[in-house]
C-alpha cells in the first residue's frame, strides 16, 4: 500500500507539471518573436558580410522595356552615405538644410517611421556635397552613425532615441581633411570601430557599443575614406583597416596591431577608399593615385606581398568584390573614365576590360554583378572572367549616383544627389 502510494503522489506530481509546461508554452505562444536579422537584409555598408555580396537568389536575366517596377521614390537631401536595411526598416542618412538627419523608413512604402537630427556647419572646400559620407551601421537594436564632422551617434532602432554620441573630432584632435569624415562604423563583438585619425592616437578606435567610451585606440595614422571590415583568418579574429598609411591588422580585442603594410599615394592631393577584401589568407588592397592595388598574404606571423601593380585594379572609391578566385571591380579614377575589369586573384592578370566604362559600384548577386554606374544606369552582368557579359540594364535614376545602392528582400535602394528610388529585382 505504501508503493501505491508513492505511485499516486508521483502521478499527481507529473500532472501539475505537466499542467505548468502547457500553460507557459502556450504563454510563449501567444508572445511575438523578437525580430531578428534577415539573412537577405543589408545592415551596413558592403552589405551582411561586409564585402559586397547579397546572400539572396539571382537577379533577374531581362528588365521590362521600361525597366525594373519603381516601388516608391521619395526627395532627400545632400550626402554620399548609403541606404541601410534590416527588419523591414530602411536607415537613410542625409543631410537637410544645417541638419544631418537620419530617417527611419518603412523599407516596402517609403513611409517615415522616425527621425532624428542634430545641427552641422560642415562644409565642402572643393564645392561638392556637404551632406554625410559614411553609411550606417545597424546592430543589436541599434543604429550607428558617423558624420561628416566626426560625430559618432548610437540611436536606438525602434524609436530613435539617442542612447549616446561621440565627438571624435574634438577627443582625439582631428583635422579636417579633403571631404570630411567618411569611415562606416564596424560593429564587432563589443565595439564599433572607426578609423579617426587625429594628433592624438587614433588611426583605428573601438568605442564600446553600449556606451560610447573608448576601450582602446592604437597608431598614429591618418583618416583614410575606407572602412574597416573583420575577418578570421588561421583562427584568429582581426580587424583590417586601410588607414590613409596604409594597410592595419589589429586584435579587436585588445588591439595589438599584428601586421603593417605601408600603401599610401604618391601625392598629397589624395585618398585611400577602397574596403579591404579578405579570401581565406589572402588580403585584397587598392587605392588610384598612383598607388595601385596589392595582395597580400597572411602566413603564420608573416605578411607577404604576392603581387602588386598600378595596371591591374586600381580601385578609386569602389570596393571590388570576389568570386571563385577572380575580382570584379573599376580600375582608374572616377574622373577619367575607368575601366569595369575581371582579374584573376591570385596573379593579378587581367582577364577581361572595357575601357571607358565609366565609374560606379559592383556587387555580387549569386553568380552575377549589379552593377549601378554613376550615371544613374543600371547593370546585370554575368560574373565569369570569360568575357564581360550583360545581361540586362536599364536607367533607373538621373546622374549623379556615387552612394553605394542596398539589395535587400530583393528590392535595390538607390540614391542620386535628390532622390532615394527602390525598385523591383524579384524573378
Amino acid at each position: 500500500m505504501a508503493f501505491s502510494g508513492v505511485q499516486s503522489d508521483t502521478h499527481r506530481y507529473e500532472v501539475v507539471q505537466l499542467r505548468k509546461f502547457l500553460i507557459v508554452f502556450f504563454l510563449i505562444s501567444l508572445t511575438p518573436l523578437a525580430p531578428v536579422t534577415q539573412a537577405q537584409d543589408w545592415p551596413q555598408f558592403l552589405g551582411p558580410t561586409r564585402n559586397g555580396r547579397y546572400v539572396g537568389t539571382n537577379l533577374p536575366s531581362v528588365f521590362p522595356k521600361t525597366g525594373p517596377a519603381v516601388v516608391w521614390k521619395r526627395a532627400v537631401g545632400q550626402g554620399f552615405s548609403g541606404p541601410i536595411v534590416a527588419e523591414g526598416k530602411l536607415i537613410l542618412f542625409h543631410r537637410l538644410g544645417d541638419k544631418e538627419t537620419v530617417d527611419c523608413l518603412d523599407a516596402a512604402t517609403g513611409k517615415e517611421i522616425w527621425r532624428f537630427d542634430y545641427a552641422t556647419r560642415y562644409r565642402d572646400d572643393f564645392g561638392f556635397d556637404e551632406g554625410p559620407r559614411s553609411t550606417p551601421t545597424i546592430n543589436s537594436g541599434r543604429v550607428y552613425t558617423f558624420g561628416a564632422e566626426g560625430l559618432l551617434h548610437c540611436l536606438d532602432f525602434a524609436t530613435g532615441k539617442k542612447l549616446w554620441a561621440v565627438d571624435t573630432h574634438q577627443q582625439f584632435d582631428v583635422r579636417k581633411g579633403f571631404f570630411g569624415a567618411a569611415c562606416s562604423p564596424l560593429v564587432e563583438g563589443r565595439a564599433v570601430f572607426l578609423n579617426i585619425g587625429g594628433s592624438k592616437p587614433s588611426g583605428l578606435v573601438a568605442f564600446d557599443k553600449e556606451t560610447g567610451k573608448v576601450i582602446w585606440a592604437v597608431s598614429r595614422d591618418e583618416a583614410s575614406y575606407s572602412s574597416p571590415v573583420a575577418a578570421t583568418v588561421g583562427n584568429l579574429r582581426s580587424v583590417f583597416c586601410l588607414t590613409r598609411n596604409g594597410l592595419l591588422v589589429v586584435d579587436p580585442a585588445n588591439g595589438n596591431v599584428r601586421f603593417e603594410f605601408p600603401w599610401r599615394a604618391r601625392i598629397q592631393a589624395s585618398v585611400n577608399a577602397a574596403t579591404p577584401l579578405i579570401v581565406s589568407d589572402l588580403v585584397f588592397i587598392s587605392a588610384s593615385y598612383q598607388t595601385g592595388a596589392a595582395l597580400l598574404q597572411l602566413a603564420g606571423s608573416e605578411l607577404k606581398k604576392v603581387w602588386s601593380s598600378d595596371d591591374v585594379l586600381s580601385n578609386h572609391y569602389a570596393s571590388s568584390v570576389v568570386l571563385d578566385g577572380y575580382l570584379y571591380g573599376f580600375h582608374g579614377r572616377q574622373e577619367q573614365g575607368p575601366s569595369l575589369r575581371s582579374v584573376q586573384l591570385q596573379t593579378g592578370k587581367v582577364m577581361w576590360s572595357v575601357d571607358s566604362f565609366g565609374s560606379g559600384t559592383v556587387t555580387l548577386a549569386g553568380e552575377q554583378l549589379l552593377v549601378m554606374k554613376e550615371n544613374g544606369e543600371l547593370l546585370i552582368v554575368a560574373a565569369t572572367m570569360k568575357a564581360f557579359r550583360p545581361i540586362a540594364k536599364a536607367q533607373i535614376v538621373p546622374g549623379t549616383v556615387r552612394a553605394y545602392p542596398a539589395l535587400a528582400q530583393g528590392r535595390l535602394y538607390v540614391r542620386n544627389e535628390n532622390t532615394l528610388i527602390c525598385v523591383s529585382l524579384k524573378n
